[in-house]
């Protein structure tokens, strides 16, 4: 485990490794993932190496970087929060899970963090698919889009698997989409009638998509 920053030579030498051979950002060297979300505004994508992060800062004219994974003891954590910080973008750790119920209280914080940036941003998880489509989907709630439109960032083509656990995240759409849509405004339903336990309760994975998800992908 890598616990160090990313500063000497022989620091970054070692993040590199992690990085490459733990994290399996070997994966993610060629394979980037990114999308936009919001033109002009937002994109999303998978844990970018610093080389990425560099051009997609250059090309975008980033201003923020959101790391959906949350401050990580790992080398692709340490390499983008030191690359971040040479490119003087601001860099803000917002945690959410891909396997569990959204919790109401990130929901809330992730709203204010949208709220209050500097754009364009880019955020990411590990690979792009299942944190990242959550919170794509509910940059499009917050800005008054639809449930469809947030059910739509969580797609096979992105690497998601609606079947395996982290289909909790398409079933937390699909209770608002079937329960408030149209009569209770997005966040007022998260603050007053969102249920995270009974959520938990009622979902349940398919048993080949979530060997797929969790033993041959092995995501996080």
């Amino acid at each position: 485990m890598f616990e160090g920053p990313a500063v000497t030579p022989a620091q970054r030498r070692r993040a590199w490794v992690d990085s490459v051979f733990v994290d399996h950002a070997i994966f993610r060297l060629a394979w980037s993932n990114t999308a936009e979300v919001v033109p002009g505004k937002l994109w999303r994508g998978n844990h970018p190496p610093p080389g990425r992060l560099r051009r997609l800062a250059r090309e975008l004219g980033l201003r923020t970087v959101i790391n959906l994974r949350g401050h990580r003891r790992c080398g692709s954590d340490a390499l983008s929060r030191e690359e971040a910080a040479r490119l003087g973008l601001a860099h803000i750790d917002m945690a959410f899970e891909s396997r569990g119920a959204p919790h109401r209280e990130r929901i809330l914080r992730f709203y204010e963090i949208w709220r209050s940036i500097e754009t364009p941003a880019f955020m990411h998880c590990k690979s792009g698919a299942d944190r990242a489509g959550l919170a794509a989907g509910l940059v499009h709630l917050f800005d008054g889009g639809t449930s469809a439109q947030a059910l739509a960032e969580l797609t096979w083509r992105r690497g998601h698997f609606s079947r395996s656990p982290t289909g909790i995240l398409d079933a937390f759409f699909h209770l608002y989409a079937t329960r408030a849509e149209g009569w209770v405004p997005f966040l007022d339903w998260v603050r007053d009638a969102y249920d995270e336990d009974a959520l938990r309760a009622s979902f349940h994975a398919g048993g080949l998509a979530t060997f797929l998800n969790d033993r041959v992908l092995a995501r996080e």
